[in-house]
């Protein structure tokens, strides 16, 4: 079994911009091959320059990329180092009043010259990690992590192995460079002034390489169950117009339909209904069946052949899908009325309801990592669509939904400012 030291570097003074913070450190530690130094970020902020003036509301405004959630003046949002923390990682304490703190612009960077300058000043070959306090989504408290590593790998795979019993470790990944972060906090502390400490014990974790540093440690969107933050849900949905050949998982259909039926309707009703279409043929005897009546309409209304085949491309996007999920309403809980005003509102207040299932639809398809795309034609045959899916008489189709692994990445949605769609008395 592994002994481990962990000694706090003591009598550290306050940095200032430009100081040699490799020389401070080793004038204060006796550093050996294989020591891992731990240095809290904030000191090496200090040291390259990364204080500035100004309210910290502002300063996290700019070092912020992607807000994940905001609850009132609390933000947890994806920062210029690809972190997801909160505030962006700017500092507010022990430093000069009116200023803030922002972490190392590029940290890995910051600990293998840290590690180079130290192996130059005392000829001892180390692992050294820059540290940051870290909270986490399903635990109280903050603890901390490595944002910056060098001549340590921060992830130590046991995948492939046994454990003790012979069964197969498939999926344990320690992130050691965090564990040992973590650690050092033990004889840190924000309030005892001990910025560094160094870990001895792990000689055979130190690599002679830099190595990748924490930026390995950093999820990568494609494989981030949990990219989507409270505030980036709604923006996660695109409309996704080309398709790989994936299938899709019939149980994300199932879950995205559950959140579809939360949304609101009158009278405590339950109006959706989400007609599902797996097979390949019944997909193309529907999507065949829609595209004669749209063909049929469009002669009625005196277009030639070449401008009715245009305008039945647009419809291919459902062709692409892998499923599709047809909507259809089923008002059985409206109010009958005598006149036709007050039946006219009752009916609106169904189709809101639906539109309201079909946007709880597409936003969890998005949170799935599925692609879709709402086309309105089945609102233009709606008998032709209930006898191809064989469907009763009241269920009106509302559109159909094409949905897909997308083959592209989705673009960027130009921004569009909410007061040009607001008008206040």
């Amino acid at each position: 079994m592994t002994e481990l030291q962990i000694l706090p570097v003591h009598g550290v003074p306050e940095i200032r911009p430009g100081d040699d913070l490799a020389e401070i450190l080793a004038a204060r530690v006796e550093l050996r091959d294989g020591d891992v130094l731990a240095v809290t970020s904030k000191i090496v902020s200090k040291a390259e320059g990364r204080a500035r003036p100004g309210p910290r509301q502002d300063a996290v405004a700019e070092e912020t990329v992607r807000v994940v959630a905001r609850r009132g003046d609390l933000r947890i949002v994806e920062n210029r180092q690809g972190l997801v923390m909160a505030a962006a990682g700017v500092d507010s304490s022990n430093v000069a009043a009116g200023e803030v703190l922002l972490l190392p612009e590029r940290p890995d960077d910051s600990a293998r010259g840290l590690r180079a300058r130290l192996r130059e000043l005392t000829g001892a070959s180390v692992a050294v990690l820059l540290t940051d306090t870290f909270g986490r989504p399903w635990r109280v408290g903050q603890t901390d992590i490595a944002i910056g590593a060098a001549g340590l790998d921060p992830l130590t795979d046991h995948r492939g192995r046994q454990d003790a019993h012979g069964n197969l470790l498939e999926v344990t990944l320690n992130a050691v460079a965090d564990e040992i972060a973590g650690a050092t906090e033990l004889v840190k502390g924000k309030a005892d002034q001990v910025p560094a400490a160094v870990v001895r014990g792990l000689a055979h974790l130190v690599t002679a390489e830099d190595g990748p540093g924490a930026a390995a440690l950093v999820r990568s969107p494609e494989n981030d169950l949990f990219r989507y933050g409270s505030r980036d849900v709604l923006f996660a949905r695109r409309t996704v117009r080309s398709f790989t050949d994936e299938p899709v998982d019939p149980d994300a259909i199932r879950r995205a339909v559950s959140a579809a039926v939360t949304a609101p309707a009158p009278h405590h009703t339950t109006p959706w209904r989400f007609v599902v279409v797996e097979s390949d043929g019944t997909q193309k005897r529907l999507l065949d069946a829609m595209a004669e009546a749209w063909a049929q309409d469009l002669r009625g209304d005196g277009f030639t052949e070449e401008q009715i085949g245009k305008r039945l491309r647009r419809g291919e996007v459902l062709r692409q899908a892998t499923t599709l999920v047809v909507p259809c309403l089923v008002a059985d809980g409206a109010h009958p009325y005598p006149d036709a005003r007050r039946s006219e509102a009752e009916r609106s207040m169904f189709l809101v309801a639906m539109g309201a299932g079909v946007q709880n639809l597409l936003v969890a398809l998005a949170v799935e990592g599925l692609g879709s795309a709402w086309v309105s034609s089945t609102l233009f045959c709606p008998d032709v669509v209930r006898q191809a899916l064989d469907l009763p008489d009241n269920w009106s189709p509302m559109g159909a939904v094409a949905v897909g692994h997308p083959a592209v990445a989705p673009t960027e949605r130009p921004p569009r400012d909410p007061d040009d769609f607001m008008v206040r008395r």
